[in-house]
């Protein structure tokens, strides 16, 4: 499999350094609950503190109140290397509060790594502020490059003010994603991709992805199991097993190198991921 480049880079980012997660850890902040588009495996409505996943928390924070977190926990912990913000919802549907946190947390600790995770459908209007703010690492879900499959993926996509459902609102979302892969990285931003591999649906697909990712310049891939969860249209739809995942990391990685120590993460996660 391809290594990662810049590695100094990346040296203690516990998510895209597999050696720095030991010993350093991530911190999440909760400040963003709205999302702009309905993935067929998310549901953001309820919350229990032992489930591990995306899109789960147990409260939203205002900026000022994640600032002053960040500054509780930075007195109790020397192992946070990162800062991030992945949700409950899409950071970028709550661009103001999610711009405006990174900048408190930035004005208290300028040295600290800021992150961001976004489904990539408002990231294109915001890439200048993205760089501005010296957000170095930026996770995009791409979970197709086919409008075709992504229909199967995604129920909804709001996007300047309207809704749009199957094909239409496939192309569009998969548009602005490729919008905002490239534009990161003409900043020179490092860039995962997630993808949410789900038999049946996309997961013959995830080469082609990774293909394109590569062409992109993607610096990372991140291969995540599909979790049926309750009240979506997934719910009874198998996810992969852990030797369909490994064997999907082993036949891509020569096209970007594989994250293979990823703990699916909380909105709200804190520590190091041995802790998730």
């Amino acid at each position: 499999m391809k290594e990662i480049q810049g590695q100094s880079f990346l040296q203690n980012h516990p998510c895209y350094n597999k050696a720095a997660s030991a010993n350093w850890g991530r911190l999440h902040l909760p400040v963003a609950p709205n999302c702009n588009i309905q993935c067929n495996y998310c549901n953001r409505k309820y919350d229990c503190a032992n489930e591990n996943r995306p899109g789960v928390t147990q409260h939203v924070y205002t900026p000022q109140e994640a600032a002053a977190f960040v500054r509780k926990v930075f007195d109790a912990r020397q192992d946070i290397s990162v800062v991030g913000i992945a949700g409950p919802g899409d950071p970028m549907c709550d661009a103001d509060k999610t711009l405006e946190t990174f900048r408190l947390v930035k004005k208290d600790f300028p040295h600290v790594m800021l992150c961001l995770s976004s489904n990539g459908l408002a990231v294109p209007d915001y890439v200048n502020d993205i760089a501005d703010l010296g957000i170095t690492h930026v996770t995009i879900t791409a979970n197709a490059i086919d409008p075709e499959i992504a229909k199967n993926v995604y129920s909804m996509v709001r996007y300047e003010g309207n809704i749009y459902k199957g094909i239409d609102g496939a192309r569009i979302l998969l548009e602005r994603q490729a919008e905002s892969i490239r534009k990161l990285k003409e900043k020179n931003i490092i860039v995962k991709i997630n993808t949410v591999v789900v038999p049946d649906i996309n997961m013959d697909h995830v080469p082609a992805i990774a293909k394109q990712a590569e062409a992109w310049g993607v610096d990372l891939m991140n291969c995540i199991a599909m979790i049926p969860v309750h009240d979506t249209a997934f719910e009874n739809h198998r996810g992969p097993t852990s030797e369909e995942i490994d064997n999907m990391r082993q036949f891509i990685g020569h096209y970007v190198p594989q994250m293979t120590h990823c703990k699916r993460c909380r909105a709200d996660a804190i520590g190091r991921l041995c802790e998730a």
